[in-house]
């Protein structure tokens, strides 16, 4: 109820009226059924302006610390991350992994939409990195297609490491949707995992344009301790 009261009586009208995004390939969006957007991720405001270019609702894989923060602050950021559809996920390995892929599952078996940033982290710089197959597992187990998604200068409306927004116009593109049921029943190996992710980046290099780089965006930060993450 909080998800669609603030998507439709409090973002929609001022995020639309003032950064005016424009939206491609909305045709390539199911009216039903579940599947996954995989988007590249530039900003924290990624997930203000995807879910407003989607009609039914889309829950997000958000790392734990954004629900465990203490005080006023920590109880709003928990607020606005769960009224937006963000689910908490422990990226720690392990059992962890396991738990966050079994989170994203409830969703897909619930026919509903689920984004996922494969890169794991917002572009330090940019550019776009290397994917994590958590996405491709996902796909597998899931047996659902993916939409390839790239979101468009939303780095500029809030870099990372900022905390006031600036005024741009962004843009939204949906790609064509990928099927990897060829690949079914293949979620252990690796090979293929690696395979499906590399596709997806693809993908996602052409409708974005941003300079690939093949390497986890992660340790592009590790280098650069001072980058939000």
């Amino acid at each position: 109820m909080l998800y669609w009261f603030l998507k439709t009586m409090v973002a929609s009208p001022l995020v639309l009226s003032i950064f005016r995004p424009w939206v491609s390939g909305r045709e390539h969006v199911p009216e039903s059924g579940a599947v996954i957007f995989a988007s590249n991720h530039l900003s924290f405001v990624d997930s203000i302006f995807l879910p407003l270019a989607l009609d039914r609702r889309i829950s997000f894989l958000a790392k734990s610390d954004y629900f465990t923060g203490k005080g006023i602050k920590g109880w709003a950021i928990r607020l606005f991350f769960t009224a937006t559809g963000q689910l908490s996920i422990d990226r720690s390995g392990g059992k962890a992994s396991e738990a966050s892929l079994a989170t994203g599952l409830s969703v897909l078996r619930r026919g509903e939409q689920l984004g996922i940033y494969p890169e794991g982290t917002r572009s330090p710089d940019g550019k776009l990195y290397r994917g994590r197959t958590g996405v491709a597992r996902m796909i597998l187990e899931g047996h659902v297609p993916v939409i390839p998604v790239a979101m468009i200068g939303t780095e500029k409306v809030m870099k990372t490491g900022t905390k006031i927004p600036r005024l741009h116009r962004v843009g939204i593109v949906f790609g064509e949707p990928l099927d990897f049921s060829r690949f079914e029943g293949m979620e252990g190996d690796r090979f293929i995992l690696r395979s499906i992710t590399d596709e997806i980046m693809y993908e996602l290099n052409a409708l974005s344009g941003q300079q690939y780089s093949d390497v986890y965006a992660t340790s592009v930060k590790e280098k650069r301790p001072t980058l939000s993450r």
